[in-house]
């Protein structure tokens, strides 16, 4: 298995840009960052550009992109860090990796920076970004899940899973069309589902030194479980919800074969014909909402987004150090990322933009969203979780036993 690990690094250094292709000088940073916004020309490089326009004393700051695929980004700079690598001074990485970077000891603590973050930035965004309650990376953008649903349909969006369950079922009848569509295929997309369902029964995954799994000690896991099986089994979820990733929900709430959709804030202004090559069936005829809990009260949300961490083997930290803190906190960058729909993590950018529908619904949420644990086994968590709650929301497990064992296997992970 060891040799295999090897192998796939290498293969994955293989893609690598040498550090002399990265196009920077001696005196540049260098950010490596993936998915669509770290494209040439992209929110992330106009940023980049911005930092020296505003003060031309400022170390340029140069782009490498990384691949969309997470699980890719994470495997190119593993690979570069275990080699303790200078070549990329600033990271991009997804808010559940900090803990597992941290520990690896491949970025710097950034605790002298915390002063310039807390106060201005979201609390949850920040959240994501501490291990052992100590600052190791600064926020840059977050996210946060929405109830997408037809406004043409739906007179006031559900406030419960068992008001968005009934209706689902009446009006997708009514309508010939599905009831409600997520992330239900087995990848971290249905961990995010399944655990917005737990929080929103009360529940938690791991307690709060994140030392042991607690999904056993409610009935929140099991409850949210057993919601999942019988939607599934009695047409709340649309046809296919067991095999969709976003896009694939978007696709079908954006063609009109769905009452409800969970999705991300990226899905609003496609579905309001920004997509050229897929036009919209409901451009006008939807709106979005919190998603609902089990009680009624509150809502939840599992928080994305990126956070910027500094190479600990970077040559320059300090000046690393000042660019991320700036990218988290500077209003022009924050404002540009929300002009992108990428939510910003500072705070007061949501109140200069509250006529924004998308904007004025994130204010609204973020404040109550939770991070995923930023625990260094979080990877080996999720797969656990997707491994478990799979088959069984599918209808070949029992679903009291799959808690429990479930249970018993996150913390030996925790244990390590």
């Amino acid at each position: 298995m060891a040799a295999l690990v090897v192998l796939a690094l290498l293969a994955a250094a293989c893609s690598l840009p040498a550090p002399s292709s990265t196009g920077a000088g001696p005196d540049d940073l260098v950010w490596a960052v993936g998915g669509a916004s770290a494209a040439p020309g992209a929110v992330n490089e106009r940023i980049a550009t911005l930092y020296t326009e505003q003060d031309p004393s400022r170390p340029a700051v140069k782009l490498v992109p990384l691949p969309d695929e997470a699980d890719l980004q994470r495997e190119q700079m593993a690979y570069e860090l275990q080699a303790q690598s200078p070549t990329f001074d600033i990271l991009g990485l997804d808010v559940i990796w900090t803990g597992e970077f941290a520990v690896n000891g491949w970025i710097e603590k950034l605790e002298d920076r915390r002063g310039d973050l807390e106060g201005v930035v979201l609390d949850p965004a920040l959240e994501s970004a501490l291990h052992q309650e100590e600052v190791w990376a600064a926020p840059f953008n977050t996210n946060a899940g929405f109830l997408y649903y037809r406004s043409d349909l739906v007179d006031e969006p559900p406030k419960t899973w068992d008001e968005l369950a009934t209706m689902a079922k009446e009006i997708g009848e009514r309508e010939g069309i599905g009831g409600y569509v997520g992330q239900g295929s087995q990848y971290e997309g249905l961990v995010v589902n399944y655990l917005e369902l737990v929080w929103g029964a009360g529940g938690e995954l791991v307690n709060e030194d994140g030392s042991q799994a607690v999904l056993d000690q409610n009935e929140a896991g099991q409850r949210a479980l057993e919601f999942m099986q019988t939607s599934l089994e009695d047409g709340t979820f649309a046809p296919g919800f067991n095999t969709m990733l976003e896009e694939e929900g978007r696709n079908t709430f954006q063609s009109g074969k769905a009452v409800f959709m969970r999705n991300w804030p990226y899905a609003y202004s496609l579905m309001q014909g920004e997509d050229e090559e897929n036009p919209s069936a409901v451009e006008g005829k939807f709106d979005i909402a919190p998603l609902p809990t089990f009680t009624g009260e509150g809502t939840v949300s599992a928080l994305g987004g990126f956070n910027l961490a500094v190479n600990a083997y970077s040559e320059k930290t300090e000046e690393a150090k000042d660019f991320v803190v700036w990218a988290a906190t500077d209003p022009e960058a924050q404002k540009m990322l929300a002009e992108d729909s990428l939510p910003p993590t500072r705070e007061d950018v949501y109140d200069e933009l509250s006529d924004d529908p998308v904007m004025s619904l994130l204010a609204e949420i973020l404040p109550q969203s939770k991070p995923r644990p930023p625990v260094p086994s979080y990877n080996f968590l999720s797969q656990d979780i997707q491994q478990a709650i799979f088959p069984a929301y599918n209808g070949s497990a029992p679903v009291g036993p799959t808690i429990n064992d479930l249970n018993t296997e996150l913390t030996s992970q925790l244990e390590g």
